[in-house]
């Protein structure tokens, strides 16, 4: 008995060539250590009676290793692991598991605390989530014709093959006419970069504009994921406190006249996480401040589109005459967050700068669902959607509020958002929201619990109830359930 060949094992029912699976168990057992550079292996007749294969498999696993350089054929002696192999330290002889990878890395990874949180992924259940929309309501059938028909139609070498670094010119001329007619802005297609959404936005910001130790001002609740990119980038983060209407930019001022700040995170007109709109006193301000410090502001309009009291409130990019704004916003709340179309407005000088870093991560972006998305807003079946979507989640909306009011009176706290998709509640400080969230999962209903939103000696007990991606009967049960799954300290 030769005791390697305990190891090699035969899976009459995969889809790997009988001959692969032996070539290639040959090979782990030189990489182990077992065979030796220059040893002598089992004839290949011997082999095929102790596997019970034909001998023309084993010739062909031979021939295999052969040509790969593992072993070699010598005239009339037989056949021996290649001598010019390194000399491997044999390992312990344990059970064949395969080629696979293994579960620890073979040198040093530095962990970066900042990074370890959970991916949020949609699941079955009811949900009151961050603030995402409906996907039942969006206008997928007209996105796929439009998404065939590019796929199909016009000069495929062209569409189907490398595209601008700024994204597909079609879709920034259609998006620098939507934007110049909803949000006010005064801009062309050489005033925009496509990208995969906000949070790519703000990589890509920081990566070209934000240097290590710069300092960064954000809202002292601020949305998370903005946060730990700042963090990432080695930006020094200040915290500026945040009231009933927005970033208290005084605040901010104090502090212009003592650190050079490089850049402001804000999320303007719905502000994450407490959907408070900033009043146009401070918009003007901060621009002036922008402009007389010269640093920038980057304006994440993540939700402009569903502002439910009156016209929206234009975004500060729309008077900003000095460049010092970069607008933010995608599709994700538009459609879903499946489609992963985003675009930054910024002077043409910033955009060329931003291309050029954008091809060290990206080279382009989906040209198909670009130029889909092009065609729906050329056609004006994106914008006639956007208003559809506005009236049924300002319906929700105030259902939303009503029940919330009624059945959790006691429990929880809110102001009627003016836009956006969420509700920023505040739970009673007897209840463990924590603890509450772990019950309602338990029972079928998903909700943040919003102990991500606290920071450093200061404890909300608030978290987003988004209402737009549910109707109003899954509202409904929601609610019962969020209110049977309540936990007291």
């Amino acid at each position: 008995m030769v005791p390697y060949l305990s190891t090699i094992q035969i899976d009459h029912q995969s889809k790997t060539p009988i001959y692969q699976q032996i070539s290639n168990q040959f090979i782990l057992l030189i990489q182990k250590g077992i065979l030796k550079p220059g040893q002598q292996i089992i004839s290949s007749r011997a082999l095929s009676e102790t596997l019970k294969v034909h001998r023309k498999t084993i010739l062909m696993a031979f021939d295999e290793l052969i040509l790969q350089g593992w072993v070699e054929s010598r005239q009339s002696s037989g056949t021996f692991i290649a001598q010019s192999l390194p000399e491997i330290k044999p390992q312990t002889l344990i059970e064949n598991t395969g080629l696979g990878m293994k579960l620890k890395a073979g040198f040093d990874i530095e962990a970066k605390p900042h990074l370890q949180r959970a991916v949020i992924t949609s699941s079955d259940l009811l949900h009151l989530d961050d603030g995402f929309p409906d996907p039942r309501i969006a206008p997928l059938s007209d996105l796929a014709r439009a998404y065939r028909s590019n796929l199909l139609n016009g000069n495929l070498y062209q569409k189907l093959g490398y595209s601008e670094t700024k994204g597909t010119p079609w879709l920034r001329k259609e998006l620098a006419v939507f934007l110049n007619e909803s949000r006010g802005l005064n801009i062309t297609e050489n005033n925009i970069i496509i990208l995969r959404g906000t949070i790519m936005g703000l990589y890509l910001s920081n990566l070209a504009l934000v240097k290590a130790n710069d300092y960064v001002a954000i809202g002292e609740a601020s949305w998370q994921s903005a946060r730990i990119s700042f963090m990432n980038a080695g930006a020094k983060i200040i915290d500026i406190p945040i009231d009933e209407n927005g970033i208290v930019v005084d605040e901010l001022e104090e502090i212009c006249k003592k650190t050079p700040i490089r850049m402001v995170y804000i999320t303007s007109h719905h502000n994450y996480p407490t959907t408070v709109s900033m009043k146009a006193d401070r918009r003007l301000k901060l621009l002036d401040l922008a402009q007389r410090y010269r640093f920038i502001v980057f304006e994440d309009d993540y939700d402009y589109d569903f502002h439910y009291q009156s016209r929206p409130l234009m975004p500060l990019a729309s008077a900003d005459d000095k460049g010092v704004v970069l607008y933010s916003g995608s599709f994700t709340k538009s459609i879903s967050p499946a489609f992963r179309v985003g675009y930054l407005v910024a002077s043409e000088e910033v955009i060329e700068h931003l291309a050029i870093h954008r091809r060290l991560i990206d080279r382009q972006g989906d040209n198909m669902l670009e130029n889909a998305i092009a065609q729906l807003l050329h056609e004006g079946i994106l914008q006639k959607h956007l208003r559809k979507a506005l009236k049924e989640y300002k319906q929700r909306r105030d259902f939303f509020c009503e029940i919330l009011s009624e059945t959790l009176r006691d429990e929880v706290s809110f102001e009627i958002p003016e836009g956006g998709m969420s509700v920023w509640t505040k739970f009673d400080s007897k209840i463990d929201i924590k603890k509450t969230a772990e019950i309602a999962h338990k029972n079928g209903l998903y909700f943040s619990n919003g102990l991500h939103h606290n920071i450093e000696n200061k404890i909300f007990n608030c978290t987003r109830l988004g209402f737009a991606s549910s109707t109003l009967e899954e509202l409904q049960t929601s609610i019962n359930i969020l209110k049977n799954s309540l936990t007291y300290f």
